[in-house]
């Protein structure tokens, strides 16, 4: 069943089924069709988001269990809802003593039946799989270490222990295990398994081996045959070695009526591959476009210039886009994913030895060719065969100019041949092809999401999942094209614009977006907080924009914010080598600035873009409800939600005060609901366009014959030109009512845009009168 709304509610032990189902009531009075549930499958014991799973035949205790579930279930179908749930399939948590699969991995070695799970390299480990748990070298751990009831213990991890080897002593027991632990560090260079891009507490699973398939799905397929499952959410799509394999196992396990979106990034102009068993993605690709409608080009590039002269980019503080992501690719594939490329470059080593056409091919020639064909993909993966126009003939000859001895530049050749699965089918071939897109997926997720994005910060809305900090700004003529694409290939694609995983919840990033209108107001507001000592000009700017975006003195939320921003950009600090004063200097001067007496000084620019942040609100979430494609509303969205990156948005459900907010999201809920052929199926979005004098700032469309969706856009630089004036929109043939206020009513044909416009900077309207009986007895 197609949702024709859902609801994701962050699941986690501080908010159970039964809290969910408390909440059940008052998210259908919303008008959603769908509960959308983060993981729900067993995870690592107190974990606040599921994506760690530790067994998939089972839901997970903590939660409520599989009864707790389907109670749920039985609670929102008597509402008139069903359940969406997020799949995890990519990877698993690393943790031996909650995942029994691996538990038996490690005692048993490769012959374990669950050996075949996993993506282990066992020869490049001495036959040991490498576990990178020891907060030091393993000598100086060794007093930390005992073996207790047949189990090797480190403080709270435990480990089994290969039959036979109870009794040694520890150094000659730790030498005749199948797995070596380590210290932490020696992952990035020495791991040899597949992970989740760069997170070593989660190892990959092989869900393209049927068995495995199976194994790890019969749980989630039992509850969708059953009923209690009607949607799933598919996270991490390229994390698999065959996504488009995996999808159509996946829809005939499932029965083929089961509602499946992709977590699939898609940049710029990249296309979802059309063969592709599901209804689309999860909606990043919705999301760019719908905040990039609400950012002025000309003022964004005007912003950029501020910014080169306010933080100073020079080198890798990137003062240009393409190059901060460049720079950023090179420093994720040279450290982050060392390991990663190490496997690349083992593998076609072993395959040029195979081959006398191939052979003497230096293996240091071979790993720079790997380094320098990743880094020059341009979306987040290949798939294999087929691939050339992601893996182009430009990108390989751009690649060779790197090489300092050209004849050793023919590398090149053969790593783009083997990654667009040109030069065989045996199995170093397809584990060459398989792995260069996995890895080229979590590097540019670490590079530029992780990375770049910290970087490169003029107008930090824009630094998004899927977004294009180079060019936040979208014009409505692209905004239109996009919908109709999707209203024509993928009617019931997901739409998003916040998730769990979003760096600024969509209403901290509509403020923000302000400024692109308004950026001399944003220089003098700088050069007013000037006098609080910033350790750096890059921390200053994005904290005082995350602070005008945030609203609230909330210093204990803000400063982890800009905190983790300073070690995600890794110029002064990072995770893995903090500088601790460099770091105490960014939160005294988040103290003393954003989040205390220079709160002040922003609040007042706040104040005057007040009504301007509220046409961006309240736009671009007429928008995301009313566009192509099914909304996924994250909790508390339908009012006013401000909240910055993880964990801060990912805090337990609250119901709270309904808002302007609110009355907009209900009202396009009950429509489409009202409506399920106007939302629901293809060929029903019409662009409509505004004539006079300031026609570029009202974007408006038609959803089949029942409603028109109208929203201001640059409401700043409107005001600034002197108002609608003499602008005005055709509307369809017909009687048109106002779904957000009963007592108003337009009659088709032009228009003038200030009327529509009256009460408020959006317009929803309906060709029958919205009300609460109407709705009802509908």
């Amino acid at each position: 069943m197609t949702p024709n709304s859902t609801y994701r509610l962050q699941i986690q032990p501080d908010f159970p089924f039964s809290a969910a189902g408390e909440a059940v009531p008052y998210l259908a009075s919303l008008g959603v069709s769908h509960l959308h549930l983060s993981p729900v499958l067993e995870a690592v014991p107190g974990s606040t988001h599921g994506y760690d799973v530790t067994d998939h035949g089972r839901v997970r205790e903590e939660l409520g269990g599989e009864a707790g579930l389907r109670a749920l279930a039985r609670t929102a179908r008597a509402h008139g809802l069903g359940l969406v749930v997020d799949l995890v399939p990519n990877h698993m948590a690393a943790a031996p003593r909650h995942n029994r699969a691996l538990w038996e991995v490690l005692r048993d070695g490769p012959s374990s039946p669950y050996a075949r799970w996993f993506d282990i390299d066992w020869a490049a480990g001495g036959d040991k799989v490498l576990l990178p748990v020891l907060p030091g070298r393993v000598g100086d751990e060794l007093a930390e270490m005992r073996v207790e009831g047949g189990t090797l213990r480190h403080g709270e991890q435990e480990f089994p222990l290969r039959p036979g080897t109870e009794g040694l002593a520890l150094p000659e027991l730790l030498d005749a295990q199948w797995y070596r632990p380590a210290w932490w560090r020696l992952a990035r260079t020495d791991l040899n398994y597949r992970r989740f891009f760069t997170i070593s507490d989660l190892i990959g699973v092989r869900v393209e081996d049927p068995e495995v398939f199976e194994a790890t799905h019969a749980k989630i397929v039992e509850l969708v045959r059953d009923g209690v499952i009607e949607g799933l959410r598919i996270d991490h799509p390229d994390g698999l070695a065959e996504p488009g394999a995996y999808l159509e196992r996946l829809r005939r396990a499932t029965g083929g009526d089961c509602w499946i979106v992709v977590e699939k990034i898609l940049t710029d102009e990249e296309r979802l591959p059309a063969d592709w068993a599901v209804a689309g993605t999860t909606g990043y690709d919705a999301l760019r476009r719908i905040d990039g409608l609400f950012v002025d080009e000309a003022g964004a590039g005007e912003l950029a210039e501020h910014y080169r002269r306010f933080a100073n980019p020079a080198g890798d503080r990137g003062g240009d886009w393409q190059a901060t992501a460049r720079r950023a690719a090179y420093k994720v594939v040279t450290h982050e994913l060392a390991s990663e490329v190490a496997y690349l470059t083992r593998t076609a080593v072993s395959v040029c030895a195979a081959d006398p056409a191939l052979r003497d091919h230096a293996p240091w020639a071979l790993r720079a060719a790997v380094r320098e064909l990743l880094i020059r993909v341009p979306v987040y993966r290949p798939y294999g065969p087929g691939a050339e126009d992601v893996l182009t003939p430009e990108a390989a000859e751009e690649a060779k100019t790197t090489f300092t001895v050209p004849e050793e530049a023919a590398a090149v050749d053969v790593v783009r041949d083997l990654a667009l699965g040109r030069l065989g089918d045996g199995p170093a071939h397809r584990a060459f092809l398989t792995r260069f897109a996995q890895t080229s997926s979590a590097l540019r997720a670490k590079s530029v999401e992780d990375t770049a994005f910290y970087r490169y910060t003029p107008l930090v809305s824009a630094n998004e999942v899927g977004g294009e900090p180079g060019r936040p700004a979208v014009d409505p003529a692209e905004f239109h094209a996009y919908c109709e694409r999707l209203d024509r290939d993928w009617p019931a694609t997901g739409t998003v614009l916040s998730t769990h995983d979003t760096k600024r919840s969509a209403d901290v990033r509509a403020r923000i977006a302000v400024l692109s209108e308004c950026p001399q107001r944003w220089a003098k507001l700088l050069d007013d907080v000037a006098r609080t000592p910033a350790p750096d000009g890059q921390v200053a700017w994005a904290a005082w924009q995350t602070a005008l975006g945030f609203g609230y003195p909330y210093g204990d939320r803000l400063a982890p914010a800009v905190l983790k921003a300073a070690r995600e950009a890794g110029l002064r600090t990072s995770w893995t080598e903090p500088d601790p004063a460099y770091e105490q200097a960014v939160l005294d001067f988040v103290d003393a600035g954003p989040a205390g007496p220079g709160l002040y000084t922003v609040s007042l620019l706040a104040r005057e873009l007040d009504p301007h942040v509220r046409a961006n609100t309240l736009g671009a979430a007429l928008l995301h409800l009313t566009m192509p494609g099914v909304p996924d509303l994250y909790q508390e969205t339908e009012r006013v939600y401000l909240a910055l990156v993880d964990p801060d948005n990912r805090r337990p459900f609250r119901e709270g005060p309904p808002d302007e907010k609110t009355a907009v999201t209900r009202a396009a809920l009950r429509l489409r609901r009202r409506h399920p052929e106007a939302f629901g199926a293809a060929g029903t979005y019409r662009a409509l366009t505004a004539s006079g004098p300031a026609a570029g700032h009202c974007v408006a469309f038609a959803r089949g014959d029942a409603t028109v969706t109208a929203v201001t856009r640059l409401s700043l630089r409107l005001a600034e030109g002197g108002g609608w004036g003499g602008t005005s929109l055709t509307l369809p043939e017909g009687r048109w009512f106002d779904a957000l206020d009963a007592g108003r009513e337009f009659r088709g044909g032009e228009v003038p845009v200030a009327d529509l416009f009256a009460a408020r900077p959006v317009a929803l309207l309906s060709r029958r009168p919205l009300t609460e009986g109407a709705e009802q007895a509908g």
